[in-house]
């Protein structure tokens, strides 16, 4: 289902005011995860409730953390398509699922928080799975 762009507007500028890039385009997509120098977490973002209830606060809180990506990156589902279903190519057999984050290091996913792991929870469980992400694989 496509949204009404201004009804989507401020659910994009939660995460670009943290400095997220919005990748609206599978060739944006690509260049994105090609960088191998930085770390990376793309986030899949969505009109959904989990995503404005705990999602988007979930990666607020966990940018915040000491050990974390070099970039922000997003593509929205239900809005840029294109770029979305190129973004799920990158995450193999993962079933599709937005919300959802995957962090890459040098141009490989190494971890993956998808949909049912945001869903019921709040921002502050969802923001302490990325740190935990974080921590895991940013050493």
């Amino acid at each position: 289902m496509m949204y009404d762009p201004e009804l989507v507007r401020p659910m994009r500028e939660e995460l670009t005011r943290l400095g997220a890039e919005e990748l609206l385009t599978p060739e944006t997509v690509d260049a994105w995860v090609a960088d191998r120098e930085r770390t990376g977490l793309l986030v899949v973002n969505s009109v959904c409730g989990c995503a404005a209830g705990m999602a988007r606060p979930g990666v607020a809180l966990a940018m915040q953390h000491p050990r974390r990506p070099e970039r922000l990156a997003t593509v929205f589902a239900g809005q840029d398509r294109e770029a979305t279903a190129r973004a799920r190519q990158h995450f193999g057999a993962i079933p599709p699922s937005s919300p959802s984050m995957a962090l890459f290091r040098g141009g490989q996913l190494v971890a993956f928080l998808p949909r049912h792991r945001i869903e019921g929870r709040s921002a502050a469980d969802v923001g302490r799975d990325l740190e935990a992400m974080f921590e895991q694989h940013l050493a």
